[in-house]
């Protein structure tokens, strides 16, 4: 699903290279659900930038499904990431002035889904993560909790490969958390689907079947999990 070798970052800072990551190995399996721990500064977000084709590295390669996203011109990695590759942001990243129901079903607009159909699957998505009474309402009406159920659904809307969640559940409270990462688990159950979590907290990477540890941008160890029991 996604393969990583000898992935190193850097960038300029006042004439002087500063580096992010330093020759990251690293496979995750299809049906996987990863979590990606580190604190401020590990590197994990700019490693969660990188698989997802939203920066390119320095140096090594990032292949999802076969294909490396390092080689592409951005005209073919916008078009592969619409195709194969779901967000799920920490804020939500909701459009306020769209309802529930076209919020989720944007994605399939770029793809050029007729509107009956895009109305359908995205009402389908939002049934299965526990929003099929709210499609009409805006994303303000919504508890935090609720919004970032819509953001789960509209990542899955184009059927992606792999989905990437940046702190998924770091605005919610800790009941919620435990709700959000229950979905998740319930999903790549029944779906199949390939999550890839970024986090900074313990308790959520713990849920997940392995975590990767990130310290001063190096992998320093992985660890398995059954990934649907908490601690």
């Amino acid at each position: 699903m996604l393969v990583i070798e000898q992935l190193s970052h850097s960038f300029l800072n006042g004439g002087e290279r500063t580096s992010v990551l330093d020759g990251i190995d690293l496979r995750v399996e299809k049906r996987e659900v990863v979590a990606l721990l580190g604190s401020s500064g590990s590197g994990k977000s700019t490693l969660l930038n990188l698989m997802a084709g939203l920066m390119k590295p320095t140096e090594g390669s990032i292949r999802i499904d076969g294909e490396s996203i390092e080689r592409m011109n951005e005209n073919r990695l916008a078009e592969f990431r619409r195709r194969h590759i779901g967000f799920i942001f920490q804020s939500y990243e909701l459009i306020p002035h769209l309802s529930v129901l076209e919020n989720v079903a944007l994605p399939l607009v770029f793809q050029g889904m007729k509107p009956k159909e895009r109305k359908e699957k995205a009402e389908r998505l939002l049934t299965l993560v526990g929003l099929g009474e709210k499609l009409s309402m805006f994303p303000s009406q919504l508890s935090g909790g609720q919004q970032q159920r819509v953001s789960i659904a509209r990542s899955l809307v184009t059927e992606p490969s792999i989905v990437f969640a940046d702190e998924p559940t770091g605005n919610l409270d800790t009941k919620t958390e435990k709700d959000i990462i229950d979905l998740l688990l319930t999903l790549n159950r029944e779906l199949g689907i390939t999550f890839v979590i970024v986090t900074h907290e313990h308790e959520v990477a713990l849920r997940a079947h392995r975590i990767i540890r990130l310290r001063d941008g190096r992998l320093v160890s992985q660890e398995e999990y059954e990934g649907e029991e908490d601690g």
